[in-house]
């Protein structure tokens, strides 16, 4: 059984409940596999990243397998503005979609959310060319400025780091993984910070050794990343350096180019 997000917003729970820790959140236009249903609650396998989590079954509607293939693989359109409005085709009811949400089959202004059409006139986010891939990535980057840290979050009205990371990729096309460990594992580790290039991700550790946090690497050894909100700190062969606090607060574990070049 397969299904979308039909929602602007829906929390991804650890377990089958309410007061579960919120891991990470659906936005609109999100496909997922259903593996498994409880009562309220089913166990879903997000398309995009192959998350796995718990989701209310008031919160989705049901698709086809056969729209699920067609659009699993395929560059779909995303919403490219903070925050904006679709209608519904049939009653002309308006709902909300925030930055990085999908548009499944767009054309002409119209999508699909399984049989269901509606109609989005705002600004519509496509992959980007590679020879502009960087520079992109530092634009979109800058979208989330000052967003609030949130546990979780995947939008700029709530977001953790590797939340962070993963919509400003996905915006410009790419796919990676959800948590910081995750994605830690992917692309070329870098021997020295100087070989960073912006857009390249930086990857942090705890006392034991584990990954716990990441953030993009701007230019003059400087990265964006979110830390109480998203921010641009200092960076070196150390670590992130906060100036107001006067410390570091992050120890650089390792620098990653996900890209080609």
């Amino acid at each position: 059984m397969y299904g979308i997000c039909n929602l602007s917003i829906v929390p991804v729970r650890l377990e089958p409940d309410d007061r579960s820790e919120m891991v990470t959140q659906l936005l609109l236009g999100d496909m997922f596999l259903i593996l498994e249903k409880q009562e309220a609650w089913m166990q879903i396998q997000n398309s995009f990243d192959e998350y796995i989590g718990w989701i209310s079954t008031k919160q989705y509607t049901p698709i086809s397998e056969q729209f699920y293939l067609e659009f699993k693989n395929k560059n779909t359109s995303m919403v490219g503005d903070m925050a904006s409005v679709i209608t519904h085709q049939d009653t002309h009811e308006i709902q909300t979609v925030v930055l990085g949400s999908m548009l499944p089959g767009y054309k002409e202004e119209a999508f699909l959310l399984g049989i269901q059409k509606y109609k989005y006139e705002g600004t519509v986010q496509e992959s980007v060319s590679s020879k502009n891939l960087r520079h992109a990535l530092i634009e979109t980057a800058y979208l989330y400025l000052y967003s609030p840290y949130l546990w979780g979050g995947k939008t700029p009205f709530g977001i953790d780091c590797s939340g962070f990371t993963q919509m400003v990729y996905k915006l410009c096309g790419l796919t990676i993984w959800r948590d910081a460990s995750q994605q830690a594992q992917l692309g070329t580790s870098l021997s020295f910070i100087e070989e960073a290039l912006p857009g390249d991700l930086a990857f942090f550790d705890n006392s034991e050794g584990k990954i716990i946090h990441t953030g993009i690497v701007l230019k003059n050894q400087c990265i964006i990343h979110a830390s109480g909100c998203v921010r641009i700190d200092s960076l070196d062969h150390q670590g992130i350096y906060n100036q107001e606090q006067k410390k570091y607060t992050h120890n650089l574990r390792v620098i990653k180019n996900i890209l080609s070049d």
